[in-house]
């Protein structure tokens, strides 16, 4: 399983040196964890790329890594902010277009997206790349079946710290989202305070919150879906669609 991970560019400057010079970069202290093992870079355009905005429409292999301050790489963006910081330069091949474009079908702030190249070959829109928990993987498996549109690992940040939902889904009249909770990871007092917190939070922004466990999913996923609809018609259904 060849590790992919897709990185934003949101400069024409930046797009040139990919084309141009072959290198992308990543702050060290922002960097994903699995950047070592990243085999191919794939490239999120912003809205300054005209027709290619918003969507991912390229990849490429990644040939090498090295760590450079960013004056070393931009000498001439000497006063930017983080001029003396340092990042990773990731060395690609050409860039290779993809049959289809990968299309953002909401406007949202893109992270980077570790992911697969099976995955991304196979993706019909950005949600479809994320890789994440098995238990994850498979209830987003049934929101699409069910074509219950939703966004993955969409961050919040109007709260104390930034939080990243599992699934949002937004209705006509109010916001859901949708936690999976591995028993491992939210068994213990902590992990439950801090969910606590986190969903008291949500709440005083107009969240509403659905928690499913691990066992519900595999074992029962049809109430899960049941629940999820019941909320959905709650928050007044699906925008276009009704309650």
């Amino acid at each position: 399983m060849k590790s992919v991970l897709v990185a934003i560019v949101s400069r024409k400057k930046d797009w040139q040196i990919l084309k141009e010079e072959h290198w992308y970069r990543i702050p060290v202290k922002s960097a994903p964890k699995i950047l070592p093992k990243v085999k191919y870079l794939a490239f999120y355009q912003t809205k300054v790329f005209g027709e290619e905005r918003w969507q991912v429409n390229y990849y490429a292999e990644v040939k090498g890594i090295e760590i450079k301050k960013r004056i070393e790489l931009l000498p001439d963006e000497v006063n930017h902010i983080r001029a003396r910081e340092t990042y990773y330069k990731i060395t690609i091949g050409d860039l290779i277009p993809l049959k289809k474009p990968i299309k953002s079908r909401r406007w949202r702030r893109i992270v980077f997206i570790p992911t697969t190249l099976n995955k991304l070959f196979k993706a019909e829109e950005i949600n479809d790349l994320y890789h994440t928990s098995p238990i994850e993987e498979k209830l987003y498996h049934y929101l699409k079946r069910e074509n219950i549109p939703t966004e993955r690992q969409f961050f919040v940040r109007e709260t104390k710290e930034p939080y990243a939902l599992d699934f949002a889904v937004f209705c006509s009249h109010g916001k859901l989202n949708i936690e999976c909770d591995g028993e491992k990871y939210h068994s213990n007092k902590i992990a439950r305070k801090r969910d606590r917190e986190r969903d008291n939070e949500l709440t005083s922004l107009g969240w509403s919150i659905l928690r499913f466990s691990g066992e519900k999913i595999n074992k029962r996923p049809k109430d899960c879906l049941t629940q999820i609809k019941k909320t959905i018609r709650t928050l007044g259904g699906l925008p276009g669609q009704g309650r």
